[in-house]
């Protein structure tokens, strides 16, 4: 096993940074490697995602930080999946549910796999995602994917948080810990005479050398770009999205769900976030199709805003680095890539990032450790991909270039074949090896969501020879299961009044 370096310095604050810096400490503390971040308070951060995967639930875990110590500070709330609406015309498939994966799904889930598997080879079945999965009815019963502790089953979830507030509180966690932390504006990267980078030079003179580094300054990628010239693959010609326009919005006034939305629009798609004190909102949109006036104006009108309500606009980079590990720097966040926010995945690829450099560290295996980061960025993608590929809506330049787009991976080409040809999907996920990124669940869920089977007048009738499933039973289990889970807003109060 290779020794910790005896230093390192991050550059660059934000969620990214600081779970870095945390990770990173808590791992090699104790063999005497010091850990600094370096951020500049002239330096504000995007703070565009406010939502995740469950895989930030796990992170808090292993620091041992509470829900009821870090939630209520970041005015966070609970999320069970992601509801996606407008991305289909079809009948009866204006809105879906992706939801995450539970041990309940077992129950329901087989069903659901056959009945898309009928309906694909042209059967009238029933294979609406919705209907089958628990997380779908927690949220849409505005309740709190929280199992109770009776409850003999475990639910995944994620969270929407403040992405400013989130970065402060990690930033507090780890220097009482031992993290130093310094305000310093770098202005430039000194390289040593093999290459490697020998310390980061601020703009007061100021000189911080390391072991090693790790770049989280954003879009800016100072060290990984700027000084050691990784190149930077795009991907926008598959992911066609470059802006954001956003703003807030006060709680509905039916109150709010434990799930982030989707909605199309016709240049992209707006996401509504809710957090304790507010709604966040952007539309993230591609600037081929409509102007960021225009983009403005569509989000404010979606909103019911006045016309010259507050906006704030953002460009965004969609792409990875060719490498995430050179030399002694390693790349996280926005440095190392960007996918837009539709599934947010941005810190699920920070958090898997960080852990796998910290096992390839102990072994050495730094080719391997790039190879698998980058796959995961491209089956990342490919998802996303598939979102506006098999999208049913064709009203606007956007979306027909969107469902039009044969700029598709290998891989993602067999997963559609699979499904349009009434093949195993479940199983042509397996064999590819990509359900790490994206379970077969999931595929599931998007294909048969936006209504991708064949048109109903040419679905001939289930016969005999189709298994029949009962649809009144699946909906007794997934009611029956849903019931034991707490109202939303009686688990943020607890969460309140704990904290």
């Amino acid at each position: 096993m290779s020794p910790p370096p005896r230093s390192v310095v991050i550059l660059g604050g934000g969620t990214a940074g600081w779970m870095t810096a945390n990770l990173i400490h808590r791992r090699w503390a104790d063999h005497g490697t010091k850990v600094s971040l370096i951020e500049s308070s002239a330096i504000g951060i995007i703070g565009v995602g406010e939502g995740s995967t469950p895989q930030l639930k796990a992170f808090f875990d292993e620091l041992g930080i509470a829900e009821s110590e870090w939630m209520p500070r970041c005015n966070a709330t609970y999320k069970a999946g992601i509801e996606f609406s407008g991305w289909s015309d079809k009948p009866g498939y204006g809105r879906y549910f992706h939801p995450f994966p539970t041990d309940l799904d077992g129950f329901t889930q087989r069903k659901f796999f056959y009945a898309t598997h009928v309906r694909r080879a042209g059967r009238d079945v029933p294979a609406h995602p919705d209907p089958f999965f628990v997380p779908t009815r927690i949220a849409r019963e505005s309740r709190a994917p929280l199992a109770p502790p009776n409850f003999p089953f475990s639910v995944s979830y994620g969270y929407h948080f403040d992405a400013h507030l989130i970065g402060a509180f990690l930033r507090d966690f780890g220097t009482a810990r031992g993290i130093e932390h310094v305000d310093a504006r770098i202005a430039s990267v000194e390289l040593d005479e093999q290459g490697d980078v020998k310390a980061l030079i601020a703009d007061d003179g100021r000189r911080f050398e390391a072991d090693f580094f790790v770049d989280a300054s954003g879009f800016r990628a100072t060290i990984i770009e700027g000084a050691l010239q990784e190149p930077h693959r795009p991907f926008g010609e598959n992911l066609f999205n470059d802006r954001a326009v956003v703003a807030p919005t006060p709680w509905p006034a039916g109150g709010i769900q434990a799930c982030t939305r989707s909605i199309a629009k016709s240049a992209g798609w707006i996401w509504n976030i809710p957090l304790t004190n507010r709604v966040g909102n952007g539309y993230v949109y591609s600037s081929r199709y409509i102007d960021p006036d225009d983009a403005a104006a569509e989000l404010r009108a979606h909103l019911g805003l006045n016309e010259d309500a507050e906006v704030r606009h953002l460009e965004m980079r969609c792409g990875r680095i060719e490498r995430t590990w050179v030399r002694n720097c390693l790349a996280v966040g926005l440095a190392q890539g960007f996918l837009e926010p539709l599934e947010a995945t941005a810190l699920h690829i920070v958090l898997a990032t960080v852990n796998a450099f910290l096992s390839a560290w102990d072994t050495s295996e730094r080719d391997p450790f790039n190879a698998a980061i980058a796959r995961r960025y491209e089956g990342i993608r490919d998802y996303l991909v598939c979102h506006y590929r098999t999208a049913q809506r064709h009203d606007t330049e956007y979306w027909r270039a969107a469902t039009t787009n044969n700029a598709l991976s290998d891989s993602l080409k067999g997963v559609i074949t699979a499904w349009f040809t009434a093949d195993d999907l479940e199983q042509e996920v397996l064999r590819q090896d990509i359900a790490s990124y994206y379970p077969p669940m999931s595929w599931h869920c998007m294909l048969a969501g936006y209504g991708n089977f064949p048109d109903p007048e040419k679905l001939k009738p289930a016969g005999p020879d189709v298994a029949p499933i009962d649809m009144g039973e699946v909906e007794r289990f997934v009611s029956g299961c849903a019931m034991n889970f707490p109202p939303l807003s009686d688990a943020l109060q607890r969460l309140k009044e704990a904290a």
